[in-house]
């Protein structure tokens, strides 16, 4: 069942928040990864490259979890579960990419892609959110 991200804790992800992202290992153990998010139509949307552990992750098992803690106040947070579908590779995710690094680090252009790096968005559609704060 879809849920809304509560209005109280939209301002999240027009900071500098990271979001500590879980996803889950072909074992069935968690993996969590920091990664800088965005919100669009409700959806966080979180930017990685092919291969990472974390795209693999969410390739073969879409579930997923959030917690995002706001930067000046680390006691308040939201968490977001959901399932990860993959949006886009190639121009949109390399758009996408460049914006976030002008939001986290005020750079145009993300200065850490490798040589033959194909980047990849996901969108993550909330099925429940906590919040704390």
């Amino acid at each position: 069942m879809p849920a809304e991200i509560p209005e109280k804790f939209l301002d999240l992800f027009t900071k500098k928040a990271f979001a500590n992202l879980a996803t889950v290992m072909p074992s069935g153990h968690p993996q969590v990864t920091p990664v800088w998010c965005d919100l669009e139509d409700g959806c966080v949307l979180v930017n990685t490259a092919r291969g990472r552990q974390k795209d693999r992750n969410m390739k073969r098992d879409p579930h997923v979890a959030l917690a995002i803690a706001d930067p000046e106040n680390p006691y308040r947070y939201l968490e977001v579960r959901g399932q990860a579908e993959e949006v886009s590779e190639g121009g949109i995710a390399d758009d996408h990419i460049d914006r976030m690094a002008k939001k986290y680090m005020g750079v145009d252009k993300y200065p850490y892609r490798q040589p033959g790096e194909k980047r990849v968005l996901y969108r993550v559609r909330p099925e429940h959110t906590s919040t704390m704060g």
